[in-house]
């Protein structure tokens, strides 16, 4: 009985202390071009949840419509080199975030492609965007120290017709710390 008494003493604190606390942050986001990084224009609010990673928008300034919406590899949003040579918006975020290396992009419910792919963006017909999405294979924790990037078209979850779900140019950005 003497045993069981450390055992029953740490049970009842770890019960008594509640569930742990879910971890959040938030991310600026800031509207980008090829010069470099412009106004900001938002938010976004993260949380881990049981179903996976929780972003809820609180943005403006958007066009209307469906856009891509990407975790990249790199915590920058500035300009940089494209593809092409070409300095373009963005570029210095790298390219989505892949940590296995799949080399897929087949969307955000897939667990065989990169982690990069997020649920698409909505935005309302006056330029804001506050829909929560959830991406069900990452974390808070995934995504810290990463971009993420919001470009202008929106996303078909494949590398064909158009590489990457043909997202096109990177709109606006934000880092999360």
């Amino acid at each position: 009985m003497k045993k069981l008494a450390p055992v029953c003493v740490a049970a009842f604190f770890a019960l008594a202390a509640g569930p742990a606390l879910a971890a959040t942050a938030t991310a600026t986001v800031n509207a980008i071009n090829a010069s470099g990084i412009g106004a900001t224009i938002g938010e976004l609010q993260l949380a881990d949840t049981e179903g996976g990673l929780r972003i809820t928008p609180r943005l403006t300034n958007l066009p209307p419509g469906q856009h891509g919406i990407h975790v990249h590899v790199n915590p920058n949003c500035g300009p940089a080199p494209n593809p092409d040579g070409q300095v373009a918006a963005g570029f210095a975020a790298g390219g989505h975030y892949d940590p296995m290396n799949t080399g897929k992009h087949l969307g955000p419910l897939s667990s065989a492609g990169h982690k990069g792919d997020l649920p698409f963006l909505t935005v309302d017909a006056n330029g804001n965007a506050r829909n929560a999405v959830t991406a069900p294979h990452l974390t808070v924790a995934d995504v810290k120290g990463h971009a993420i990037m919001i470009h202008a078209g929106g996303d078909n979850y494949a590398d064909q017709p158009a590489p990457l779900g043909g997202g096109g140019a990177r709109l606006a950005c934000a880092v999360v710390k």
